[in-house]
């Protein structure tokens, strides 16, 4: 959240409630909904970080807000995180961690695992397709984070074909 919010201040001075808007305007009803107030809190720390300035601006007819701009240091701090590659491949994977371990345990049965976490995967993938089919077609952007998403879905539901598939050669 905080380098998401640092490049939405990167073309202007925003309050929190702007940015909340920005953020959902932008990535569409597939990407989860900021709360304004983990917004507020991490505006807060970008502040006391040095990353992002704020001023109190009056309003006549309701409560004061607070209006951040970036500072040289966060303009810095965005351009570091835009030369960094994305994370490694998922190697500490929780469902995977289930499924090594189910034999040594003898609490879960590895095929049940798979058909279950396949289960989750088309259950999303449906979630999804509805979420493609509402969202706004001008939205390129949240079009290709649901795109993004499905492509991720159906390479894990493969491997877990995969996973299946070596599991039934040992028994």
């Amino acid at each position: 959240m905080r380098l998401h919010l640092l490049a939405l201040l990167a073309r202007g001075p925003a309050h929190g409630y702007e940015l909340k808007q920005d953020l959902e305007q932008l990535l569409g009803s597939a990407y989860p909904q900021p709360n304004v107030g983990q917004i507020y809190v991490t505006l807060g720390r970008l502040e006391k970080s040095g990353l992002i300035e704020g001023e109190d601006v009056e309003q006549s007819s309701r409560p004061n807000k607070k209006v951040y701009h970036l500072t040289d240091a966060g303009r810095e701090a965005l351009r570091a995180w835009y030369e960094e590659t994305a994370d490694e491949p998922r190697v500490r994977d929780e469902f995977f961690m289930k499924l090594a371990l189910a034999p040594r345990t003898g609490l879960a049965d590895q095929i049940a695992l798979i058909n279950r976490q396949r289960r989750q995967y088309l259950n999303t993938m449906r979630q999804l397709s509805k979420l493609a089919a509402a969202e706004d077609r001008d939205n390129r952007i949240s079009h290709l984070l649901i795109e993004g998403a499905m492509l991720h879905l159906q390479a894990d539901l493969d491997w877990l074909e995969r996973c299946q598939e070596e599991l039934e050669e040992l028994e």
